[in-house]
């Protein structure tokens, strides 16, 4: 489908130079001399390389649309993942670089996910936007440190380390935003 190159949005995936990219970031410019542009950074779905890019309202860029369908995370074998269709029971193994290094410690067991393909072949996984993890180690206060917004370092059960505000304790089940690594908030159950 055809968009105008000033219709480019953070999130979509465009077919550019022969290959998949998906827009990250963009910035809409305009300079004093010459017509207004929009300046795209983009990230090669399979590969992972970027790439800065301007596009004109005036150019036209292939958008690409991908099937997205749910599967079932059910355990990883090393590097590989294994997934189950919810609808037919069909088991896919990916790597993890299609995960992403910094989404794979978020992936449990059980987790339904999105699995994004393109012509039959899987190009992603998406999480879900946050999980929620228990605390097994958070740094102490440190005195004087309340009256402004301080936060401390906490260790989760995956090990990944986050940022939280000091009334959270070892022990405390916390919900992390699963794109940034970030603390959220307490977890409601």
């Amino acid at each position: 489908m055809k968009i105008n190159g000033n219709a480019v949005r953070p999130g979509m995936v465009i077919e550019h130079q022969g290959r998949l990219w998906r827009a990250v970031r963009i910035q809409h410019t305009q300079p004093g001399k010459g017509g207004a542009y929009l300046q795209v950074e983009l990230k090669d779905i399979r590969d992972g390389t970027k790439l800065n890019e301007r596009f004109r309202s005036a150019e036209t860029v292939e958008r690409v649309r991908l099937d997205q369908k749910p599967y079932q995370y059910l355990f990883s074998d090393g590097d590989m993942f294994t997934f189950m269709d919810n609808e037919t029971f069909d088991q896919v193994s990916l790597n993890a670089d299609l995960i992403g290094e910094d989404q794979v410690p978020f992936l449990q067991e059980g987790m339904t996910v999105e699995i994004e393909s393109y012509e039959d072949s899987p190009i992603s996984v998406l999480l879900p936007d946050s999980v929620v993890l228990e605390v097994v180690e958070a740094d102490a206060v440190v005195k004087g440190q309340t009256a402004s917004s301080s936060y401390k370092p906490a260790v989760l059960e995956n090990g990944v380390r986050v940022m939280v505000p000091p009334h959270i304790e070892a022990g405390t089940r916390i919900e992390v935003n699963t794109s940034e690594g970030t603390y959220v908030g307490r977890a409601k159950d």
